[in-house]
């Protein structure tokens, strides 16, 4: 079984700063790409950012500048800081990961967290 666990969202002030934390456990062989997707309420769920194994990343015009994504191959854990919040950055955060393959040989498609919830409000 291959878990994605979020951690670090919380409240923060508008023009303050977060880092989320993203885990995969489970028998893990390889991840290639890992992202992060967000949903405001009454909204759909969308991409953020993503970043490949090999470190190339990809981010929405809405955080460009303003969010960074990095990755620990070694610990399987993908990390988003994110710098000059805004209210409209309020949502809960999903952490994603499209091919996991475990060391058994079987793979996991669209894995996803459980979510953590980041609110930017004074």
């Amino acid at each position: 079984q291959v878990q994605l666990v979020e951690s670090g969202g919380g409240l923060v002030q508008p023009g303050g700063s977060l880092r989320l934390s993203c885990a995969a456990s489970g028998s893990i062989f390889s991840i290639n790409a890992m992202g992060w997707y967000r949903q405001a309420p009454g909204k759909q769920r969308e991409m953020v950012t993503t970043i490949t194994s090999g470190g190339s990343t990809k981010y929405a015009d809405s955080v460009k500048g303003r969010f960074t994504i990095s990755r620990d191959n070694a610990k399987n854990t993908v990390y988003l800081r994110m710098n000059s919040l805004k209210p409209e950055d309020t949502a809960v955060y999903y952490c994603n990961a499209p091919v996991v393959v475990t060391t058994t040989g079987r793979t996991y498609r669209e894995v996803w967290g459980q979510g953590t919830l980041v609110t930017v409000s004074s």
